[in-house]
């Protein structure tokens, strides 16, 4: 590849990472004026990356422009200590999200989740105290649960609904407790539970209390976080390739300014 030819790519190429960027910028300050605090608790480390990918695609702009072979070292340099951490966090993003697929339940479209058959890494950041009070106090805030009696208006759509992890495990009681759902926020309590499993004990009708306490909401929570760590580990693998041949490319057109500099 020539000189001229290399360095039009990586202008380009970084011109439209810096348009990305641009746009990253632009979300996260949306998340922040227009989400919850659960997820403008997001917002920072969408800023970041962001400003981090339009400062590198700068670099590697200028140094194209200008045939600048230390500008171009610092860009590869950066882009370099990038792609070791996309691959790092992408390696462990599927280790850590490559159990717990559910139980399914007889009578129910969706399936329940259980805690233990999560990852340590999630167990540890879930049964944190600091962090479950944080995360419990969004769930009550977002009024998903007390929004089922919304959707399903009668005993019969709610039975034959499709609930999310967080609504099967954090707006009902474990289906081994057996408790009769009177509609969908409000269940027959005054039913002996017909299992040990402590959720039954934790679960109340009252909107603050529904079952936040209990292992099947933190198991909940956990196969919603799983879903997004393996989106984010895939977007990250498209990424890491993506990024990878603007690496070789840069890499190239170094080696050519270099070369054109020695020859001057």
């Amino acid at each position: 590849m020539g000189m001229g030819t290399s360095t039009f790519v990586i202008r380009w190429i970084n011109l439209l990472t810096m348009l990305l960027s641009i746009a990253v910028i632009i979300f996260g300050v949306w998340m922040s004026t227009h989400h919850d605090s659960c997820r403008r608790s997001l917002t920072l480390p969408v800023l970041g990356l962001g400003a981090l990918i339009f400062v590198i695609s700068i670099i590697g702009f200028l140094g194209a422009l200008k045939r600048n072979s230390i500008l171009l070292w610092i860009y590869l340099i950066l882009l370099c200590i990038i792609l070791v951490a996309i691959l790092v966090f992408t390696v462990l993003a599927f280790i850590i999200t490559n159990n717990a697929s559910g139980h399914n339940v007889a009578g129910l479209r969706y399936k329940e989740y259980q805690l233990k058959d999560y990852s340590s890494w999630f167990l540890k950041r879930l049964n944190n105290t600091h962090n479950w009070k944080h995360l419990k106090s969004c769930l009550v805030k977002s009024e998903d649960c007390n929004n089922l009696s919304k959707k399903y208006k009668n005993l019969k759509q709610y039975k034959s609904a499709k609930l999310t992890p967080i609504e099967a495990g954090c707006c009902r009681p474990p289906s081994e407790c057996g408790y009769p759902a009177v509609n969908a926020s409000y269940y027959d309590l005054s039913f002996h539970p017909i299992s040990s499993n402590k959720d039954c004990k934790l679960y109340k009708n009252a909107r603050a209390v529904k079952c936040y306490n209990c292992d099947s909401c933190k198991a909940g929570v956990a196969q919603y976080m799983k879903t997004e760590w393996r989106v984010v580990a895939i977007f990250n693998l498209v990424l890491f390739v993506v990024l990878s041949i603007v690496y070789s490319v840069g890499c190239c057109a170094r080696r050519t300014a270099a070369r054109s500099r020695s020859k001057v």
